[in-house]
């Protein structure tokens, strides 16, 4: 259902049934891990300017994996990690 490099790739499906029998598929809610437990890559200080897709492309070769710096930065909101200039940011070991 989700492509493997996806956040979402490795949760269960379940389905949700309504009092009038139809059956309803959803993707298990996904668990966030504390940042500061996720193996350390590199640090990565934010460029002026720079999307998050742009510096996980940079540090990881994967710009889809974004959600890993967001995960290990503690961050629900992505965008919020890069509107600083020269914040350092935690990019975690890949991992499968």
């Amino acid at each position: 259902m989700y492509d493997p490099t996806s956040r979402y790739y490795s949760l269960d499906t379940a389905i949700y049934v309504t009092a009038d029998g139809r059956q309803h598929p959803y993707t298990r809610r996904r668990v966030l891990p504390l940042g500061a437990s996720l193996p350390l890559f590199t640090d990565a200080v934010v460029g002026q300017g720079e999307r998050l897709d742009l510096l996980t492309a940079r540090t990881l070769g994967v710009p889809e994996a974004f959600w890993r710096v967001a995960d290990a930065n503690d961050a629900m909101n992505p965008f919020d990690l890069t509107l600083e200039p020269g914040r350092h940011l935690r990019v975690p070991l890949p991992q499968p």
